[in-house]
C-alpha cells in the first residue's frame, strides 16, 4: 500500500515538474519570438525603406561622359546605397516582359528615356532628404525629370512608427504576462508542498535551510526550460533566415546571442524569484492557514 502510494506520489511530482518547464519554456519561447522580432524591427523596416527608388530621366542629348559623372557623384554620395543605369532599350524590354506586347509595333519608335536608378541607404528615405536630392540634382541641364513614390515614402515611415511603438508596447505586455505565467506556475507547485515546508519549520529548520532546495529545484526547472525555448528560438531563426536570406537576420551574432543569453537569464530570475517569494509566503503563514 504504502509504495502505490509513493509511486502516485511520485507521479504527481513528475506532473508538476513537467508542467512547470512546459509553461516556462513556452512563455520563454513566445517571448524570444516577440523579443527576435523586436532586435530585427529595425533591419526589416530598413529592408523595405532601401527598395524605394529614385529615377532620375536624362534627355537624349546627354553625352556619356556627362552620364558617368552623374553616376559616380551619385556612387559617392552618403544617401546612395546603389545604381542602376538604363538604357531606352533596356526600358523597352523591360515594358515588353511586363505587358507582353511590343509597344514599339504600335508608335513605330521608342518614345522612352534613358534613367538612372539610384536605391537610397535607408536613414535617408525621408520626403525632406528626397526633395534635397531632388534640389541638387534639377539644376543639371541634361537631366530632364526626377521622379520617386512621394506618397510611398511617406505612408512608409509612418507605418514604420506605427508598428514600432505596438511592437514595443506588446513586448512590454507580453513581459509581464510571462513573469505573471511563470509565477503562477511556480506557486502551484511550491503549493502542492506547503504541509512539508510547514511541517520542517516545525521541528526547527530555518527558512534559508527550507528555502534552499525549493529554490535550487525551480532554478533547475528554470534553465530546462528556457533551454527548450531557445532551441526553439534557433529552429524558428534558422528558416526564417533560409526563407528571407535578403534580411541578413544572422548578420548580427552578437546581438542575436545577447537575446538568447538574456532569455536564458530571465528564465532562471523569474524562477528564482518567483520561488523565493513562494515559499516565503508559506513560511510566514500560520498552520490553520495553510488549509485555505
Amino acid at each position: 500500500m504504502s509504495s502505490s502510494f509513493d509511486r502516485y506520489q511520485k507521479r504527481k511530482l513528475i506532473t508538476s515538474y513537467f508542467s512547470v518547464v512546459i509553461s516556462i519554456a513556452l512563455v520563454l519561447f513566445l517571448l524570444g519570438c516577440l523579443g527576435l522580432l523586436v532586435v530585427n524591427a529595425k533591419k526589416v523596416a530598413d529592408h523595405f525603406r532601401e527598395q524605394v527608388v529614385v529615377t532620375i530621366y536624362l534627355n537624349d542629348s546627354a553625352k556619356q561622359v556627362e552620364i558617368d559623372q552623374l553616376e559616380n557623384t551619385l556612387v559617392m554620395a552618403e544617401y546612395s546605397k546603389s545604381t542602376e543605369y538604363v538604357s531606352k532599350e533596356q526600358a523597352a524590354e523591360l515594358m515588353k516582359a511586363e505587358t507582353g506586347e511590343d509597344f514599339m509595333d504600335f508608335v513605330g519608335y521608342n518614345p522612352l528615356q534613358n534613367s538612372i536608378d539610384v536605391y537610397l541607404k535607408a536613414d535617408f528615405v525621408t520626403n525632406e532628404t528626397l526633395d534635397g536630392i531632388t534640389e541638387e540634382l534639377a539644376n543639371k541641364k541634361f537631366i530632364e525629370d526626377i521622379t520617386y513614390d512621394n506618397d510611398l515614402v511617406e505612408l512608409m515611415n509612418d507605418n514604420v512608427k506605427k508598428i514600432t511603438f505596438w511592437v514595443l508596447l506588446l513586448s512590454a505586455i507580453f513581459t509581464v504576462i510571462a513573469v505573471l505565467l511563470i509565477n503562477s506556475s511556480i506557486r502551484l507547485a511550491v503549493y502542492s508542498k506547503r504541509f512539508i515546508i510547514k511541517t520542517m519549520q516545525m521541528v526547527g529548520a530555518t527558512k534559508t535551510f527550507i528555502r534552499r532546495p525549493f529554490v535550487f529545484k525551480s532554478v533547475q526547472l528554470g534553465v530546462i526550460g528556457a533551454i527548450l525555448a531557445l532551441i526553439g528560438m534557433g529552429i524558428v531563426l534558422y528558416y526564417l533566415d533560409l526563407t528571407f536570406p535578403e534580411l541578413e537576420l544572422l548578420q548580427n551574432p552578437v546581438l542575436v546571442g545577447s537575446l538568447f543569453v538574456g532569455i536564458f537569464l530571465l528564465g532562471v530570475l523569474i524562477t528564482w524569484i518567483s520561488t523565493f517569494i513562494a515559499t516565503q509566503r508559506f513560511l510566514n503563514l500560520k498552520t490553520d492557514q495553510l488549509y485555505y
